[in-house]
């Protein structure tokens, strides 16, 4: 049996950042044998700091191969544990540094959108995930609640009666998200007492990743990118509640109204993203 790969993943304490990167690097243990061992870094720390800590720290566990940074926090600590053991250096989401110093960039498409694809650039559909489709039967259905954002605003008492709406027909369940305003979830229970929510406080790490491939149909409010991307990722209808737009010209936008015209957003049967997949396959076939 060959030798797992070794993978080290930077983490800058981001849940949403890390989800990112162990979706990458579970995807390369469904290719190939892996050993993945996450490092959290200060991000509030000064570059000099953080780069002792992690230096420090990776020396505890077997020298990587592969590692793998998502966020700004990990970019110089990820270019120098790369260097200092010769290891690939994988960033995900586009960088503020140059890309042509990391050996791979996973970036979402919208972010080259009319501009040229450098060679060390893998261009997904949206943000990687955690997510696998489900290959049992689907039942159920979860409205998932993110909220104001720097692209979209955010209007409570629309969004609530166009939930009431939805619950109307039955069979709805609920799940907020931090970005969701504490108001919301007083005011949804005040309208709907009979609606199961599940607040994201009370639910344990991971939680969303294996709930959705369970489900027939998710419908996402339009500011939470990644979890319409979670949604899709997991084979269930997806569409979207609206939510008012800040800025309609923004990449993110323009990315989601993609995805729109290809029919992925109308609560139709399609089949499931697998884009942590596809990119884990792509970066292994190039070491």
């Amino acid at each position: 049996m060959s030798q797992p790969t070794n993978i080290l993943i930077l983490s800058d304490g981001k849940p949403g950042h890390a989800n990112q990167s162990l979706g990458l690097a579970e995807a390369m243990g469904r290719i190939r044998p892996v050993r993945s061992e996450l490092l959290e870094l200060d991000g509030g720390k000064w570059f000099p700091g953080r780069l002792r800590e992690a230096v420090r720290a990776a020396g505890n566990f077997p020298a990587p191969d592969l590692i793998i940074g998502t966020g700004h926090a990990t970019h110089l600590p990820l270019l120098w544990l790369s260097r200092k053991y010769d290891a690939h250096s994988i960033v995900l989401m586009r960088p503020s540094l140059p890309l042509r110093l990391f050996d791979f960039c996973i970036a979402p498409e919208h972010d080259f959108y009319g501009k040229r694809v450098p060679a060390n650039v893998i261009t997904s559909k949206g943000a990687l995930n955690r997510v696998i489709a489900g290959q049992r039967e689907k039942k159920g259905k979860l409205l998932l609640i993110g909220g104001p954002s720097k692209t979209h605003g955010y209007d409570e008492a629309a969004l609530v009666s166009r939930i009431a709406e939805l619950a109307a027909g039955g069979g709805w369940q609920l799940a907020d998200s931090r970005r969701t305003p504490a108001s919301f979830l007083p005011a949804i229970r005040k309208r709907l007492p009979d609606l199961e929510v599940f607040h994201h406080r009370d639910t344990p790490d991971g939680w969303l990743s294996a709930k959705i491939p369970e489900l027939e149909e998710i419908k996402v409010t339009e500011d939470s990118v990644s979890m319409i991307y979670e949604a899709l990722t997991g084979g269930a209808k997806v569409g979207v509640l609206e939510m008012p737009r800040l800025r309609p010209d923004a990449r993110v936008v323009l990315g989601l109204e993609k995805i729109k015209a290809e029919g992925r957003l109308d609560g139709r049967d399609m089949a499931p993203l697998a884009e942590a997949d596809r990119c884990a396959a792509v970066i292994l076939s190039r070491m």
